[in-house]
């Protein structure tokens, strides 16, 4: 519970709130989706998406018994394209998924960050959470260079009961006014803004 309340505070400094659409991209059993559900409230949604089968069931059970009505299941085995409509969702959370553990090819995350750049409304955000050690060399830049541009950065020191558990660091993203493009060969291009 103790961690539970440190993550809905980071979320409201973050800037999460009720009535918002938010996808937790990489749920797993919920660490996040729970309390952003809270968060939203019963006028927002989350839509939980995940590959792990077992994490998800976890999930459902959690959110049953915390009588939480908001959340929305998504399965998928592991394919880039993420089922929601254009310009539907207020944030995306990628906490602890980017980097290339989970995505080692560049193209998957460039397609990744192209499916996200769609679904996020014009002034959503992107919330990438990450540990130092998980942070890449270039990943700042990828993001940019897929019509991103950067907002602020959380930084948050996670304990439980006495111990540290370690820092982590929350950068956010803003859509660009351009949209990015995925080319046959896999790709980014940016669609020229017209003024």
């Amino acid at each position: 519970m103790e961690i539970e309340l440190q993550v809905i505070e980071v979320l409201e400094r973050i800037g999460i709130r009720g009535g918002q659409a938010v996808l937790d991209f990489g749920c797993g059993i919920g660490a996040y989706t729970i309390p952003v559900a809270e968060l939203v409230g019963q006028w927002g949604r989350v839509y939980a998406l995940d590959k792990d089968d077992e994490a998800l069931d976890k999930l459902t059970q959690q959110a049953e018994a915390d009588g939480l009505k908001n959340i929305k299941i998504i399965e998928t085995s592991g394919e880039l394209e993420i089922g929601l409509s254009d310009e539907s969702v207020d944030a995306v959370l990628l906490f602890d998924v980017f980097h290339s553990f989970y995505f080692p090819q560049a193209g998957d995350r460039i397609r990744l960050l192209g499916e996200i750049h769609r679904i996020m409304k014009p002034f959503a955000f992107l919330y990438i959470s990450v540990w130092p050690n998980l942070i890449e060399p270039g990943t700042e830049d990828e993001i940019k260079n897929a019509n991103f541009r950067k907002g602020k950065e959380v930084s948050e020191e996670f304990t439980y009961g006495n111990k540290e558990v370690g820092m982590r660091r929350i950068l956010s993203f803003t859509k660009g006014r351009s949209s990015p493009v995925i080319d046959v060969s896999g790709q980014l291009r940016v669609r020229k803004e017209i003024i």
